[in-house]
This record gives structure tokens, C-alpha cells and sequence, in this order.
């Protein structure tokens, strides 16, 4: 969780004109300027209209979770660590996960490492927050984002995009809490321990990004067998129609 930063004005003229000057390699230095390159153009890349055609069977997906210094981007929480996995369809690709830590300027607070056991010497050796998520965004590709709550997620993806490189999220985005009210009105929790719960799917190593992220994408995989087996939506575009109305 972070809030967006001001910096040199002259520098973030030059990147509200489009594209990426080479007077950034300068400034930032060249790996950097790459990586922004990279981020603000798949971010151009996205929505586009025919992916909403793609039957959910065959639908590519990242399932994705962030640890953070707390709760309020808007206050200058920050990211601390993503982790994710990919699924095709009903299949989640297990052989290729996604983990990094990231670089915050806020400290993080005792009640967060007690809570994700990340201390302060993991975030002061950890890449910086361009290079976390260059590495996690080429990971995402085109896919679509899959998480719990995403609003929290997204909100700090989207903070952290704009810092950093001057974007927003472009990517398409579903729900897992959503979809789960969709499924099954009237249940007493929605919180991830609560439906992880409610599949009998076992909660292990809770609090952890990466651990977060395979237990959501064995939840999403679950809601999609579930979708398939009561024809409630054959594609992308039904699913959000659907969800639209729930």
C-alpha cells in the first residue's frame, strides 16, 4: 500500500508528453527507463473487447496476493511483497510461481511482521518497487487478474503503477468475493478463511503472498468448476454480466 509521489517536476513533464524520453536513462538509469517502457506499454495493451469472447474453460489467469504496511493507500501504506500463479482455465500451473519482496520507504510495523513475518532487513535488501513490478507484470502478460477483495490489491497495484511509471492498471480484474456472493447468497463470511473454509480447502501458511495467492487460485478453480457444471456463464463477458446483476 503506498500513496503516489511527487518528484523532479521537469522529469514527470517530460513523461506526461507520452512514451519514454531517453533523457530518463539519464535520470534513472537505463534499467529503469526499461522498465517503465515495458509496464506503460502492456498497459496499452489491455481490454481488449475480443477477450471477453474467451470461454472461461480456456480463460489465462494470475492469481495474485500482496502483503503491505497496512490498510490505507491513501496514507502512504506501501507494498511489501507479490505473489501469484498462473492457471489456465480449471489448471493451476504450480510449476511456475511468482514471489518477490519489494523495497518501502515506510517501516514496517511490528504488528505486520508479526502477521506476515517480513521484517524490516528483508524490505531494506529487497528490490526496488519498479523492478518488483516489472517482473511481476511481465509474469501477468495478458492474462487476467484473479484476487480476494481485489479492491484493496488493485488500489495499491494501481498506486504503485502511477509511481512508479505514470499508468494505471490496465488489466482486467475478477473477484473471488464477488463471485462467491454471486454463487452463494446468504452465506455468514465472505472473508478468503471463511470460503476456504466452506470448500474444504485447508488454510496453510495464511498471511503469506504467495501462500494467499495458491489457496485463492484453488478457490477460483473451485468456483469455476461449479460455474461449468451449472451453466451460469459459458465466457469472460457472461461472467462479469452476471456478476454485474448479482
Amino acid at each position: 500500500m503506498k500513496a503516489p509521489e511527487r518528484g523532479n517536476g521537469g522529469f514527470w513533464s517530460l513523461l506526461r508528453q507520452g512514451g519514454v524520453p531517453s533523457a530518463i536513462a539519464s535520470v534513472m538509469g537505463g534499467a529503469s527507463a526499461q522498465q517503465m517502457a515495458f509496464i506503460r506499454s502492456l498497459m496499452r495493451e489491455q481490454r481488449r473487447p475480443e477477450m471477453l469472447h474467451t470461454p472461461l474453460h480456456k480463460l489465462k489467469t494470475v492469481i495474485f496476493d500482496l502483503e503491505t504496511t497496512g490498510f490505507n493507500v491513501q496514507q502512504g501504506d506501501e507494498i511489501l511483497s507479490i505473489g501469484a500463479l498462473k492457471a489456465d482455465g480449471q489448471h493451476i500451473v504450480e510449476e511456475e510461481p511468482f514471489y518477490t519482496l519489494v523495497k518501502a520507504k515506510r517501516p514496517v510495523p511490528p504488528q505486520i511482521t508479526e502477521l506476515t513475518g517480513i521484517t524490516q532487513p528483508m524490505i531494506d535488501q529487497a528490490p526496488p518497487l519498479i523492478e518488483g513490478l516489472h517482473d511481476f507484470m511481465h509474469f501477468v502478460g495478458d492474462r487476467v487478474l484473479v484476487a480476494h477483495a481485489s479492491g484493496h490489491d488493485k488500489a495499491f497495484l494501481n498506486a504503485a503503477l502511477w509511481k512508479t511509471s505514470k499508468v494505471n492498471l490496465g488489466h482486467r480484474v475478477l473477484d473471488t468475493m464477488m463471485i462467491a456472493r454471486w454463487l452463494g447468497p446468504g452465506l455468514p463470511s465472505y472473508s478468503l478463511d471463511a470460503l476456504l473454509s466452506e470448500k474444504g480447502i485447508p488454510v496453510e501458511g495464511r498471511h503469506h503472498a504467495l501462500e494467499d495467492a495458491r489457496m485463492t487460485a484453488k478457490l477460483w478453480v473451485s468456483y469455476l468448476r461449479d460455474i461449468a457444471e451449472n451453466r451460469k456463464a459459458e465466457t469472460l463477458g457472461d461472467l462479469y454480466a452476471c456478476l454485474s446483476h448479482a
